[in-house]
């Protein structure tokens, strides 16, 4: 795997389960990720989304799937993401949930999407809604492993490093299909997105976004690892 959206490449569909909230209805299995991660991409590149582009992500206190598709959307693209709007402020799209929508004030060229509640405001896009009336193929954009994929205050990370620490993070730990990666990190922290997200989809693993219920690994820094019920933490700061 050369780029992040070679995660959810067309061979990758299947029925196992890629994303576990707290309700079946709402889960992901690998087919329905790669699909809907097509579907996100083709909306953003619809609103102006390309290589080198930023996307802003509000992943939100309890994390649910609209930003993890955020994430493989924009790197389908060749754009940029990051999970720190408050520092994206020339975002070329800005993703958050209903609840924080008011919250933001971007610059004029910045396309909202709203995730969760159906947007008030006529000129915010409702992310779910958009997505399922998107077309399902994958994006025609080429990307190179030396792109930049995530961005944080700290810099910026290609695919390919990203990939690779993904990759280390699996052989360290020991990850398999069988693993549920609980992520109770935020995604602000470029380390829970390598440990808590691309990992568990590089070896088919899933990632559980319900913190309410336990997993096989948990994605957790101090007091969050010692208090996590999973047997193994995976501390994300140690990770890049």
């Amino acid at each position: 795997m050369d780029v992040i959206g070679d995660l959810v490449a067309r061979e990758r569909r299947t029925d196992d389960l890629a994303v576990r909230t707290d309700s079946r209805a709402g889960s992901y299995s690998y087919e329905k990720c790669c699909t809907n991660a097509w579907k996100t991409g083709n909306i953003l590149r619809h609103y102006g989304v390309r290589g080198g582009a930023t996307v802003a992500v509000d992943a939100g206190d309890l994390l649910t799937p609209p930003p993890l598709l955020a994430l493989f959307g924009a790197s389908l693209l060749g754009a940029t993401t990051r999970f720190d709007p408050d520092e994206s402020p020339a975002a070329k799209a800005l993703v958050v949930p209903g609840a924080r929508a008011e919250a933001y004030d971007p610059e004029p060229g910045t396309k909202t999407f709203v995730y969760g509640d159906v947007p008030d405001d006529p000129e915010f896009a409702h992310f779910e809604a958009e997505m399922w009336s998107e077309n399902p193929t994958a994006p025609p954009d080429r990307v190179a492993p030396t792109d930049t994929a995530l961005a944080t205050a700290d810099g910026a990370l290609t695919h390919e490093r990203l990939l690779t620490a993904a990759e280390r993070v699996v052989d360290e730990y020991g990850l398999d299909g069988d693993d549920e990666v609980t992520v109770r990190a935020p995604l602000a922290e470029p380390g829970t997105v390598v440990s808590g997200v691309l990992a568990p989809i590089v070896t088919g693993a899933t990632v559980l976004v319900d913190r309410a219920s336990t997993g096989t690994v948990a994605v957790a820094s101090g007091d969050a690892a010692n208090d996590a019920p999973e047997p193994t933490a995976i501390d994300p700061l140690d990770v890049l």
